[in-house]
């Protein structure tokens, strides 16, 4: 099951940061994410790439 979809509760934890945090990423910094109904997936392999590119780097401007 290691390639699964994570939550938004999971991939905050895995990233060891606030849900409100990746609410803020979602709306500010195109964090890869993909809607499922009301729900918001993340692929854990999308998102260490974003980040690996500078995608969470604070300094970066929108």
């Amino acid at each position: 099951m290691e390639d699964r979809w994570l939550s938004v509760d999971e991939i905050a934890v895995y990233l060891g940061i606030t849900r409100d945090t990746i609410y803020r990423w979602i709306d500010s910094k195109n964090i890869p994410v993909h809607r499922l109904g009301r729900r918001w997936k993340f692929r854990k392999d999308e998102v260490d790439e974003w980040v690996k590119s500078g995608g969470a780097d604070d300094r970066k401007q929108d």
